[in-house]
């Protein structure tokens, strides 16, 4: 039990050891960077000014676009370097362990950038704050040094000695304050006392420093970058959604226009020729059998015209044929009653779409096909469709004169509208002399 007494002294001893070597190398990683932020905050000051500057006159020069870019991402590099030296402190005392170098977008530096103008904060407040922390941690390591080598570099010598007075201040003008210690047995033990004091609180207030400069590094050198793309999206799908707001808006005024304008031109007008054969028959019924004879076959003729008017815009509305069967089985059919040969090529579709989804495309169907036949001079057209990865594309290609294109107050900018509101875009390839594709991309998750 005597001989295993050294063994478990050694053993309670090691982690104390342990903790006291770790203790030592993260003050000492602390101070090397306490000690050299001024150095590195006074360089980058200068950088960030400089560029700020150089960025200020390049953006008065023609063409200077590209030597404004370089100077605003040169301002940024002394918040680089500080961010990249708070990743090599402890994270326990306020640094970013393991961040390393910051990210930075591949686009251009932009003046709009509340990151840049960060950095420039940055660069500015953060240099009376290390002349603190590093004096603080210098004064700290110099006397703490000097007491504890204070026996080595004194001799000491038997007798009384004059007491040790500290001064505060200048020549002229000064405090003086008598600690006494007039033996060398009290200078030595106050010396080492003071040491033990100094070295023991070192990690403490080399902590505090660090957390006091990279909290400040942190609250202005983040990633503001990241943020603002973030708001910048935020902005543009906002904006996004207004456009397709109007663009609906529009779209479903321009589609009751034009019910308002088929009712007029179609049924409406069978209607009235309806009523005015019927009340030619009434006024002769007594007295012309045959003129009656005449003005109710003619309104049976009006009443079946004004019925097939209506069927063809209830389709035109709402086709029953694709809310039975389906988009597939509705391009077929659209295909087959167009005057222009049709052939489809339509890939499989593993369940039904949205019913916004299949009208959108229904509609850009039978509205390129309708000019297909009114204005291509085509011998042919070929109806496409395929979904994959979340998106159905349908297109409508002919081998006639070409010249199609999305202008305002057509059918096709209308289309465009209508498929804008849902998400979706219209793209039309119509050279002179043909080929014309009119394709419609429609999102359906």
């Amino acid at each position: 039990m005597v001989e295993s007494l050294p063994f478990a002294v050694a053993g309670r001893w090691r982690p104390t050891a342990g903790f006291i070597v770790r203790a030592g190398r993260r003050t000492f990683v602390e101070s090397l960077y306490l000690l050299t932020a001024p150095l590195s905050a006074a360089v980058g000051l200068l950088l960030a000014v400089g560029s700020l500057c150089v960025a200020t006159v390049g953006s008065l020069l023609p063409s200077g676009s590209p030597v404004v870019a370089r100077a605003l991402a040169l301002a940024r590099w002394p918040g680089d370097l500080e961010w990249w030296r708070m990743g090599k402190v402890p994270s326990r005392a306020g640094g970013v362990r393991g961040s390393g170098w910051r990210p930075r977008s591949k686009e251009m530096a932009d003046a709009a950038d509340p990151g840049l103008w960060l950095d420039l904060a940055h660069a500015v407040l953060v240099l009376p704050v290390v002349l603190v922390t590093s004096v603080m941690t210098g004064l700290w390591w110099f006397v703490g040094v000097a007491t504890a080598t204070y026996p080595l570099r004194n001799h000491v010598t038997p007798g009384s000695l004059r007491p040790m007075t500290l001064y505060a201040g200048s020549d002229q003008s000064h405090i003086a304050l008598s600690l006494g210690l007039t033996s060398p047995t009290e200078r030595l033990v106050f010396a080492i006392t003071l040491a033990v004091l100094l070295l023991s609180t070192l990690p403490l207030v080399t902590r505090v420093c660090v957390a006091v400069q990279a909290g400040l590094g942190k609250a202005l050198l983040s990633n503001m970058s990241a943020l603002h793309r973030r708001i910048s999206g935020l902005e543009q799908e906002r904006d996004t959604a207004r456009a397709q707001a109007v663009a609906a808006v529009t779209a479903e005024a321009a589609a009751l226009r034009r019910l308002e304008r088929d009712i007029h031109d179609g049924p409406q007008q069978h209607l009235v020729r309806l009523a005015m054969e019927l009340g030619r028959a009434q006024h002769h019924f007594d007295r012309n059998p045959e003129l009656v004879r005449a003005a109710l076959a003619d309104a049976v003729i009006q009443t079946q015209q004004a019925l097939d008017e209506l069927r063809a815009l209830a389709r035109g509305i709402a086709p029953p044929i694709l809310t039975d069967r389906g988009l597939r089985e509705a391009l077929s059919a659209l295909g087959a009653r167009c005057i222009v040969p049709a052939e489809l090529d339509a890939g499989p579709i593993s369940r039904r779409l949205d019913a916004a989804i299949e009208t959108a495309a229904y509609f850009v169907v039978a509205e390129a096909l309708t000019n297909v036949a009114k204005h291509s001079h085509a011998r042919r057209c070929t109806v496409g469709m395929r979904h994959a990865d979340g998106l159905l594309r349908v297109w409508v290609t002919d081998d006639g004169v070409g010249g199609a294109a999305l202008a305002k107050g057509h059918g096709l900018q209308g289309l465009a509208d209508r498929l804008h509101a849902i998400g979706g875009r219209l793209r039309v390839s119509s050279p002179e002399d043909g080929p014309t594709t009119v394709t419609a991309e429609l999102p359906c998750h």
